[in-house]
């Protein structure tokens, strides 16, 4: 049973991945490339190869994805490598089949095409950091970088991209002042979408449930929800009698789950939810210094 459901996840987290991919190479083949608009990253450095000198933008993200792919295989460890090597191919060959498929940009306005390529590249690339994979280049120095200090992803791959955008004004013939300011106002825009993306999947909500029942609550939290909790001793302010809170730290994404496991107990509980903006410990954050 446990075997199935590993096999599960896993599928629905490949799945997810290339979701996440054909998203974002939409963003780039449909709108940003066709516009001539160059944005950051690996994919930003091969589509100035390819105005430069015409190399198929798949094929170069691909060769120079090798040396980093082996680099995030040995910090990150084998299973980041085997996702990071399942998306650069899938990004690679997604880039190599759409391109041609869009000689003209979706939308005729630059503007359009440099926020709507944004977007969708945002999205993409944050289905695919929460899923535990990468589309490599940069995306690799990123999450290494993240993974020992508490910097943003999205922060991490703006920096980086300002080297890259900023280049394309002086190697692309094409290149203009224009479209380099287009290019950041890309990547500003999927630096936003990538951190919106990650933040709404790990957002963190705090319960405190006060109930007649904590014991059956307590079991019901625990085997049902499959949640953890603390048990807080507090006294009514008006009556003075003793109670117990139970103090439960979830995902937003698990809120439903708790509440439907109050209800079932007790639907008469006190309940408080509020917001957590971080939290750190076993089954969430690690403290990054």
């Amino acid at each position: 049973m446990q075997n199935t459901s590993t096999i599960l996840k896993e599928f629905r987290s490949y799945l997810m991945l290339t979701i996440g991919l054909a998203i974002g190479t939409l963003g780039w083949t449909a709108f940003l490339i066709p516009a001539k608009i160059v944005g950051g990253g690996l994919t930003g450095i091969a589509t100035i190869l390819y105005f430069v000198a015409g190399w198929d933008v798949g094929l170069t993200s691909l060769i120079i994805n090798i040396g980093l792919i082996l680099l995030a295989m040995r910090i990150l460890g084998a299973s980041f490598g085997i996702k990071t090597i399942y998306c650069v191919l899938v990004f690679s060959g997604l880039l190599t089949l759409l391109r041609p498929m869009f000689s003209e940009p979706v939308v005729s306005e630059v503007m359009m095409n440099a926020i709507i390529g944004g977007i969708l590249g945002g999205i993409g690339a944050g289905i695919v950091f929460v899923n535990g994979g990468s589309t490599g280049g940069v995306d690799i120095i990123a999450m290494i970088i993240n993974k020992y200090k508490n910097i943003s992803l999205g922060r991490l791959l703006l920096g980086m991209d300002v080297i890259i955008i900023s280049s394309s004004f002086f190697l692309v013939q094409t290149s203009s002042i224009e479209t380099v300011v287009y290019g950041f106002m890309t990547m500003a825009i999927l630096a936003y979408t990538v951190d919106m993306v990650i933040s709404g999947n790990k957002q963190t909500v705090q319960f405190f449930i006060i109930s007649k029942k904590p014991e059956e609550l307590r079991k019901s939290v625990i085997f049902d929800a499959e949640r953890g909790l603390t048990i807080l001793h507090g006294t009514g302010g008006y009556s003075g009698e003793e109670r117990k809170v139970l103090m439960v730290i979830a995902r937003k994404s698990e809120t439903q789950e708790v509440f439907k496991v109050v209800k079932q107990i007790d639907p008469d509980a006190f309940i408080t939810v509020g917001t957590v903006m971080g939290v750190y410990g076993q089954g969430f954050d690690k403290i990054k210094i």
